[in-house]
């Protein structure tokens, strides 16, 4: 029997896990994709938000503040590239303008520091490509930009390399209460026992709190298109700049990543398909007309990639995050979620223990991750030309926890085939490594688990 089930490997998981590793406590991730961060957290703007958007008073409000005060100390500990880079939300005309000030007032009442507004011109000697036609900004300093995948692999490594263990391949179908605490089923018929269970399953959120009778919520994808440009495109802004916020979200924004890359997007719709990422001509138009509202000549010619996530939007319009008998809810953590894993960790570890986990802290925790280390020479040779990634890195990423099984897994670590010809010269090189690393064919390797197979077959055999 576990101490502690966690339900999902995105970001929130993955940073509960890393929080609780770090008591003699055993715990265990179920995650039904065939690698962590697959959801949501895999297709996410990647903004540490200030905090000033969230209705005062609400868990958003101070898990966001929290959360991002803690993140560049997080950050550093796991090895993630972070940067505080600030953001602006532009505002066009007096109705804006009035917007600007009430999101300052509320960003002071929710506790975000060293917040001012600016006016247009202001703005524009900060970053000149903002569009002439501002007529003030809200500035935020302490906001940044992060990789989400990186940061949620990074947890679930920490917490692994700490004595957690991770199921991959594990989709929820059942969660019975017994007088010990909680039996989980999996799809395949595999049962786990523990103390403590904490629903941390994204959009089937509300699916899994049912299986376990503590469900009194509904959580709705809403689609968000992004478009992607090549690092050329990177220092058009460096500031992340927002448009005022609707009750659909925080709008399209126009952004630098944390490696260098500027992000277009996203657009938001209430969808009712939980599996849809497809991306749409109308929402890419959409992206292009809205970033050049707030940026000047936005090199749409650089994008080299679109994709889209899909937002966990909780039926009480704040974060869903309860305990009874021993079962904690994490639902409905559309945004800030990303900003907010760090304190919704500590905030969870706190219901634990109120529900009557009683752990030692561990003197020997490691808050960073065990990295292998391939064999020197491996580091010099180039696998990936437009990322520059060697062979070392892609054989460090498949034997550091939790190793890559496919190409997507070797893309989010590494960044092999992230860059302008997405995969096109270096995909067959990963696959070979990945068979080899392995110990498996070739005619095994997927794209992203089960059903994306790269070779059909073999078209000659050896003496034909």
């Amino acid at each position: 029997m576990y101490d502690v089930l966690i339900i999902g490997a995105g970001v929130v998981g993955g940073m509960i896990a890393r929080e609780l590793s770090g008591f003699r406590l055993s715990v265990a991730v179920l995650e039904k994709e065939n690698d962590v961060a697959r959801g949501a957290t895999g297709a996410n703007s990647g903004i540490v938000h200030a905090g000033f958007d969230a209705k005062t008073g609400t868990l958003k409000a101070k898990l966001n503040v929290l959360g991002c005060a803690m993140m560049e100390k997080v950050a550093a500990e796991l090895g993630v590239r972070y940067e505080k880079c600030g953001s602006m939300v532009v505002a066009f005309g007096d109705e804006q303008d009035k917007t600007v000030r009430e999101l300052c007032d509320r960003g002071i009442a929710n506790g975000v520091p060293e917040l001012s507004i600016l006016t247009g011109d202001e703005a524009r000697k900060i970053e000149p490509a903002l569009s002439g036609n501002i007529t003030s900004v809200l500035l935020a300093p302490t906001a940044g930009i992060i990789c989400p995948y990186s940061l949620a692999i990074a947890a679930v490594g920490c917490a692994m390399d700490n004595g957690a263990e991770l199921f991959l391949n594990t989709e929820v179908t059942g969660v019975e209460k017994t007088s010990g605490g909680y039996v989980i089923t999996s799809k395949d018929g595999r049962k786990f026992e523990s103390r403590f269970v904490v629903n941390c399953a994204g959009l089937y959120s509300d699916k899994v709190a049912e299986f376990a009778g503590k469900c009194d919520f509904s959580v709705r994808p809403r689609s968000g298109e992004y478009m992607l440009c090549d690092k050329d495109a990177g220092e058009l802004v460096s500031h992340t700049v927002f448009k005022v916020p609707t009750k659909m979200g925080k709008g399209i924004l126009v952004s630098p990543t944390a490696h260098g890359n500027l992000i277009l997007g996203p657009t938001s719709t209430d969808i009712d398909d939980k599996e849809d990422k497809s991306t749409t001509a109308a929402g890419l138009e959409l992206i292009a007309k809205g970033v050049s509202e707030s940026v000047d000549n936005v090199p749409l010619r650089s994008v080299i990639t679109s994709f889209t996530g899909l937002r966990a939007v909780g039926s009480t319009g704040d974060f869903i995050i309860n305990e009874s008998e021993g079962f904690v809810n994490c639902a409905g953590i559309e945004s800030p979620g990303l900003t907010s894993a760090p304190a919704i960790a500590v905030y969870v570890r706190n219901l634990l223990i109120g529900a009557g986990m009683d752990p030692d802290r561990k003197e020997d925790w490691n808050p960073g991750r065990k990295i292998y280390k391939a064999d020197p020479k491996k580091y010099g040779r180039i696998i990936c030309r437009c990322e520059t990634v060697s062979e070392g890195e892609i054989i460090s990423a498949i034997h550091t926890n939790p190793g890559a099984t496919d190409i997507d897994g070797i893309k989010k670590r590494t960044r092999s085939g992230m860059g302008r010809c997405q995969g096109g010269f270096c995909q067959p090189f990963v696959a070979e490594i990945l068979a080899r690393e392995l110990g498996v064919s070739l005619l095994e390797i997927t794209k992203s688990g089960s059903g994306s197979e790269l070779l059909m077959g073999k078209t000659k055999e050896a003496g034909i």
